[in-house]
């Protein structure tokens, strides 16, 4: 059964690791939901700290998500928010669209907001990205590798050889995926 993913906002913050889950959502490993406001979210959260950034790029980048990846912006979901419990209050948007989006798992940085007894009553887990996407590749090697290749193949101001490839996952989070990922070097 392919698995089906909320992606929190702290997902999709690292470029890396957002360009790695959309590539294999596109491949079908996965499949993505987000809403509206987690895009809201992690583009705030990337201009504070990076306030070079062209805010309309982001933009782009927001909508290019949304069209490429279908069914992936979770809506509606509203009206449960306030009937959830979560350590963070702020964090029941995300745990609203996920169970109205129909995910099995919350994909983010943030375990501690996302309790496992109060997810296991949604039938959902909360994971942290590299566990998630070391799991994709772990379950689905050929599809996965295949989108780990077409995303270093978009690399090209500079290009990446495959060892570049996998040493910049390693640098921007996703160890334990970096690790397994060079076992597969010649295929990217």
């Amino acid at each position: 059964m392919t698995p089906v993913a909320f992606l929190d906002a702290n997902a999709l913050y690292p470029a890396t690791t957002r360009s790695v889950l959309m590539y294999l959502a596109v491949g079908g490993v996965y499949r993505a939901r987000w809403s509206a406001a987690v895009q809201d979210e992690w583009i705030a959260a990337l201009l504070r700290f990076r306030p070079d950034l062209d805010p309309a790029r982001l933009a782009r980048t927001r909508d290019l998500m949304d069209a490429r990846i279908i069914d992936a912006v979770v809506s509606g979901y509203e009206h449960m928010i306030a009937t959830l419990t979560l350590p963070d209050p702020d964090d029941r948007h995300v745990l609203a669209a996920a169970i109205h989006g129909g995910a099995n798992v919350i994909v983010t940085a943030n375990l501690k907001d996302f309790p496992a007894e109060t997810l296991a009553t949604y039938n959902m887990v909360a994971q942290e990205p590299d566990a998630f996407i070391r799991d994709l590749l772990l379950a689905a090697p050929d599809a996965a590798v295949a989108a780990f290749a077409a995303d270093r193949e978009r690399l090209r101001n500079p290009a990446m050889s495959q060892a570049e490839y996998i040493d910049g996952l390693r640098r921007a989070g996703p160890i334990g995926t970096a690790a397994i990922l060079q076992a597969f070097a010649d295929k990217l």
